[in-house]
């Protein structure tokens, strides 16, 4: 039988290979039906979750996944960068064991990089982070950094990246060369400069307002204004991100 903790699981591996959207609606009815468990049990998933901040709930809209503020996407990203440098920093020479283990896993992104199945190639970028964790041998610091990497991956979504994933995984590949020398100090820069390029490539000038179609709508009309709101009207263009539903949420778990 499934338990809460499945659920959740599988919740976060799904956000992680990007099949689940900021803003999915996760309706406690339709999980129900998918995992053939009681609604009691998806309930505790989900506040499980939201005690991650992985899901946020709404008294109007329910359980929804989140869509993270510019300023939630800049702190996430800040302490991915405080725990993985320190987790370096403070590592001493790591066992072949990790190593094997790591390497095993940079050719998993190899060869979902050749392939077509972008949601794997996603989740394997982003589990990299939390499987260097674990081979450092931290297990908390690995299950804190699940949470943050699936924060940054809805980011990531939200604000469109354009970050190479080839380039990420030739990142990655680097840092495991550094920890195998036992350069923990070079591991620890490369660490922070690929984070630092994830975040660059996110788009956090523009802001989407959600409203701007309404504040328009609703601004005093001028004698000027009036002659070019047909104008206007054909111009806009809705940036506010689509938000799927539930059925978009059944057809990817």
């Amino acid at each position: 039988m499934v338990s809460s903790t499945d659920i959740a699981q599988r919740i976060i591996e799904a956000v992680l290979a990007q099949r689940l959207a900021p803003g999915t609606r996760l309706g406690e009815q339709s999980l129900s039906m998918l995992f053939d468990c009681s609604r009691t049990l998806v309930r505790e998933a989900l506040v499980r979750l939201a005690a991650r901040g992985i899901v946020t709930v709404s008294s109007r809209r329910g359980w929804y996944v989140v869509q993270p503020s510019h300023d939630e996407a800049r702190e996430a990203f800040e302490a991915r960068r405080v725990i993985e440098t320190g987790l370096i920093r403070s590592t001493g020479q790591i066992d072949k064991a990790a190593i094997k283990r790591l390497r095993q896993h940079l050719k998993q992104e190899q060869a979902a990089l050749k392939g077509d199945d972008v949601g794997q190639r996603s989740y394997l970028l982003g589990d990299f982070h939390v499987c260097l964790a674990e081979c450092l041998g931290n297990q908390l610091l690995a299950d804190t950094l699940r949470d943050f990497t699936a924060r940054t991956t809805l980011i990531a979504m939200l604000y469109q990246s354009n970050h190479d994933a080839v380039q990420s995984c030739q990142d990655h590949v680097d840092i495991v060369a550094a920890l195998e020398r036992g350069d923990t100090a070079t591991a620890e820069r490369l660490m922070a400069a690929h984070i630092g390029q994830v975040q660059a490539a996110l788009r956090l000038g523009t802001t989407s307002d959600p409203l701007a179609d309404l504040r328009e709508a609703l601004a005093p009309v001028r004698e000027a204004d009036t002659a070019a709101a047909p104008a206007k009207k054909r111009a806009r263009k809705n940036t506010t991100p689509a938000t799927p539903n539930d059925t978009y949420l059944g057809a990817l778990l």
